[in-house]
């Protein structure tokens, strides 16, 4: 079974990803610091955000490749891969922007991210009931 929806969003993250990492390795070349942060809180933030997308990522990835083998409809893969990316991003753009602290895209972007998970695992609980 092809599993190209799950793989455009695994790619889109992979993407997100690979764009964290450089700004991170552009901060640590810029303050020479080869680990840690040094006390650089511009390099602590970055490795805050990149970290914060690599602990969701690997659940929420794994849960829409489950759910579309489950046979979710692509509408619905969709709307969670979509939703997912979104707030990926609102996520990292607002910590960046919000210094650690409150912003509208730190706080939506988490509560989405909440949302996508908790929906996929609705999703695939259904699925698993429905064929037992």
């Amino acid at each position: 079974m092809p599993l190209a929806i799950s793989g455009l969003y695994i790619s889109l993250t992979a993407i997100l990803a690979v764009a964290l990492t450089y700004r991170v390795i552009k901060l640590r070349r810029i303050h020479k610091i080869g680990i840690g942060s040094a006390g650089n809180e511009a390099l602590t933030l970055a490795q805050r955000v990149h970290g914060n997308l690599l602990e969701n990522a690997p659940i929420v990835l794994l849960l829409l490749i489950v759910a579309e083998m489950n046979g979710t409809s692509a509408a619905l893969l969709h709307i969670f891969g979509t939703a997912w990316i979104v707030a990926r991003l609102m996520h990292a753009i607002g910590l960046t922007q919000g210094q650690g602290g409150y912003h509208f895209g730190r706080f939506w972007g988490v509560l989405t991210t909440w949302a996508v998970t908790l929906g996929l695992v609705v999703t695939n609980l259904i699925a698993y009931v429905a064929n037992l």
